[in-house]
């Protein structure tokens, strides 16, 4: 009998013809800046635990603490009996460090985003999106119904021109904009789009995920870090990069939760985080107020890598932020690129075609607070000298 899902082997074999089929690497110690992936030790380039939290003791005592004393799991979603106290003082402990009325904390940052957009709007609404936003706003404006209008990437110019052909059109108009844009590492031009927020009565929002522990005071995000409070309606985070568990959030006014409470679906219709997640998440924030010095060593570790790969003829493109993509064109290349990389010792994801578009393929990195410079000068090595060896430099300075 015919298999229905032939389709699918079949597209597994282009994509291995091609060159971009990849598979699932297994992390086998915790996220360390030098961890054990199948089998062997590499430099760890490819995790969003930018301040290294992800094994912090009191993280961890936290975990460990909460799960003896409220058991594993919640039991039900929110809206029944799945909300517990640890849930409602993270809410509270992330709402005071935004500078905001109210919190609520989703599944995971992709639910945050595509759960709050999908809940506000309506058929008869506008959005008005970056090009390079996150699937997950992506998917989320999908979900709504809404009418999408697009602007060019980070073009505040080409953004005023879709609002102010809406300005006589009926319906809500939402503003969009990523913070930090998680494969480029360049950031949004929050300042500008509020301005046009304002001036056209749209309701502004940002998603933080990769601006939450990395800009700002203390890591408040791209908000505090434009000294922006206030004037963003809607703030999405994440708990599961720089916070280095598992979760996301939006913050705002005490009615846009409320209202999230009520209708927004991945909260309503998933079951709530088990209680060593929330507890660590609050321990994250502590470390968050108490310790600025882990920012502050992320950015010098930018630095330092980043002037490293430039001075061995390397692309890194428009970043701004410790997301540092490393450019190489073809996604072909960049797989094989990042295939090469970890036979040599350094874990670095490669990404093309559909995640970013044709011809713009890239080994995307991040250091972190963890990284020590005589980890980062060996990871420098090794990349310089793979990417050598394959042409890569040569390609780029052609182009």
């Amino acid at each position: 009998m015919p298999n229905p899902l032939s389709y699918l082997t079949d597209q597994l074999e282009n994509w291995r013809q091609a060159g971009t089929y990849q598979r699932l690497r297994v992390l086998e110690s915790a996220c360390l800046p030098v961890a054990n992936f199948d089998g062997r030790e590499v430099i760890h380039l490819a995790s969003n635990n930018y301040l290294g939290l992800a094994d912090h003791p009191k993280l961890v005592e936290a975990e460990c603490e909460a799960a003896r004393k409220y058991g594993a799991g919640s039991g039900a979603v929110r809206t029944i009996s799945g909300t517990m106290s640890l849930h409602m003082e993270l809410e509270r402990r992330i709402a005071a460090f935004k500078n905001v009325e109210a919190c609520v904390v989703f599944q995971s940052g992709f639910a945050a985003n595509a759960g709050t957009v999908a809940a506000i709007l309506t058929p008869e609404d506008h959005i008005i999106s970056d090009e390079l936003n996150h699937a997950s706003i992506i998917d989320g404006c999908r979900l709504s119904k809404a009418k999408i209008h697009v602007f060019r990437h980070r073009d505040a110019a080409h953004a005023e021109e879709k609002l102010a052909a809406l300005a006589d059109t009926p319906g809500r108009k939402l503003l969009i904009t990523d913070g930090v844009f998680s494969m480029d590492g360049d950031i949004g031009a929050l300042p500008q789009l509020t301005e046009l927020a304002e001036r056209y009565g749209a309701i502004m929002m940002v998603d933080d995920a990769h601006a939450s522990g990395v800009l700002g005071r203390n890591g408040r995000g791209t908000v505090d870090h434009f000294n922006l409070h206030g004037r963003v309606h809607i703030q999405v985070g994440t708990l599961s990069k720089a916070v280095g568990v598992l979760g996301g959030y939006v913050c705002g006014s005490r009615d846009l939760i409320e209202f999230l409470y009520h209708r927004a679906r991945p909260f309503l219709f998933s079951t709530s985080h088990p209680p060593a997640v929330a507890a660590a998440c609050i321990a994250a924030f502590e470390i968050l107020e108490k310790e600025p010095e882990r920012i502050e060593k992320l950015w010098s570790n930018t630095r330092f890598f980043q002037k490293g790969l430039h001075e061995n003829g390397l692309s890194t493109g428009a970043s701004e932020t410790p997301i540092t993509p490393i450019m190489v064109g073809e996604a072909a290349m960049a797989h094989a690129f990042s295939r090469a990389l970890f036979e040599e010792g350094v874990y670095a994801t490669g990404i093309g075609y559909p995640t970013v578009p044709q011809g713009k393929a890239r080994i995307r990195t991040i250091v972190t607070a963890a990284h020590t410079e005589d980890v980062l000068s060996r990871a420098i090595e090794i990349i310089a000298r793979v990417a050598k060896r394959m042409g890569i430099v040569a390609h780029m300075a052609a182009n």
